[in-house]
């Protein structure tokens, strides 16, 4: 799709942890058509565009979703928060990213996303579900500590009514007795070390990274090692922060242990 610049209203700003925030925002259908994982611009002056990923599937209705992480420390986030609860008009420009949905592949998907990541693989997983209720979805979200799965009901919600689907928590700092439930399990630690040791083999699996460069390439090297296809690996980091390879070869990641 082409991006667009157009005008959109603000139709919620709501809390869902006093750290993130959910933004709906309406507009002409046709014009906030995107596909499942891409994101949009919102302009905050006529110099700055802030990117955030479209937290839902294209329904038709002319509504986006966002998820925000609020840093009051940092003017940007300050300005972004006052602009969203005041304005009754924002202006975007969208779609961007191919870090999109593959509509042709029905390969199981393995999502991994760190913090508001979860927002791009919400978008994913709700359009993947909408073509395949029994699509086989492991999805990981990796965060500080458990109060930060700022959606984590509705991530229980999937695995609860999907039985192709799991939900994997991921807290550096602990997880209580109270998280694991049928298809839904807890680790601790660093995402890359939690996949290092739950997982075997990922050669037929899509897979779909959100995070910050250092989280994506150090889980992308631990799925190097898992047999991961460097044809069905995506993120929106290979754009922004490419390097090469992308993906190693295992040969390269045995040569650098021993190392």
């Amino acid at each position: 799709m082409t991006a667009r610049t157009l005008t959109c209203q603000v139709v919620e700003v709501e809390d869902l942890t006093p750290d993130v925030f959910r933004v709906h925002l309406e507009g002409r259908a046709e014009a906030m058509a995107h596909a499942p994982g891409q994101y949009l611009e919102m302009q905050l002056d006529p110099a700055t565009w802030v990117p955030f990923s479209i937290a839902n599937a294209h329904g038709g209705d002319g509504r986006l979703e966002l998820h925000i992480q609020h840093w009051p420390e940092r003017s940007n986030s300050a300005r972004l928060r006052e602009l969203l609860v005041e304005a009754r008009q924002l202006t975007l420009r969208l779609p961007g990213g191919d870090c999109v949905l593959d509509p042709d592949s029905t390969r199981p998907l393995l999502l991994l996303a760190a913090g508001t990541g979860f927002a791009q693989m919400k978008a994913i997983v709700e359009a993947a579900l909408h073509a395949d209720p029994e699509r086989e979805i492991a999805l990981w979200w990796a965060a500080r500590e458990r109060r930060e799965f700022y959606l984590e009901s509705l991530a229980r919600e999937w695995a609860a009514q999907y039985p192709g689907v799991a939900f994997h928590g991921v807290s550096e700092q602990g997880m209580d007795d109270t998280f694991a439930a049928e298809r839904i399990h807890g680790h601790v630690g660093r995402i890359d070390e939690a996949l290092a040791a739950a997982l075997d083999d990922v050669s037929g699996y899509d897979v779909y990274l959100s995070g910050s460069p250092g989280m994506v390439y150090a889980c992308v090297d631990v799925l190097a090692s898992l047999g991961l296809e460097p044809s069905r690996v995506f993120s929106d980091v290979f754009a922004y922060a490419p390097r090469e390879p992308l993906v190693p070869t295992l040969g390269s990641l045995v040569r650098e242990k021993r190392a």
